[in-house]
């Protein structure tokens, strides 16, 4: 991905279970995907995309399950806002929040596919 300072190294499947196990939620497959080619992403906007790693202590931290079921935490925009897809979304529709506020009623829509968020990730997207 153009303008995409490179993450860890590419997640094992053993690494994507993990991760599974310790959030106890599914994730989109353009996640699963990316993990494959690198272990998370961080953007030169400071927009990052969680690794296999550290995204179950990043739910455990702002407790994501306690306070928006059904969520999972899968990235930050290095300011204070979180990105969030529903566990189970096959498309992995893209929420954000303040992650101060991680009520579900208050999250604004960011994308329909998380696949193409990861695509406006890139300086070089039109819009």
């Amino acid at each position: 991905m153009a303008g995409a300072i490179s993450g860890p190294e590419a997640a094992t499947p053993a690494d994507v279970v993990r991760a599974r196990a310790e959030t106890g939620m599914g994730f989109p497959a353009p996640l699963v995907a990316l993990w494959g080619v690198q272990g998370g992403l961080l953007t030169e906007s400071g927009v990052a995309v969680y690794s296999t790693g550290c995204i179950g202590e990043r739910n455990a931290t702002y407790e994501v399950a306690q306070c928006a079921p059904g969520f999972v935490l899968v990235g930050d925009d290095s300011g204070g806002r979180g990105f969030l897809v529903r566990a189970g979304d096959p498309d992995g529709a893209v929420f954000s929040s303040d992650l101060g506020d991680l009520d579900p009623a208050d999250f604004e829509f960011v994308s329909a596919h998380f696949a193409s968020w990861l695509e406006s990730l890139s300086p070089d997207s039109s819009c």
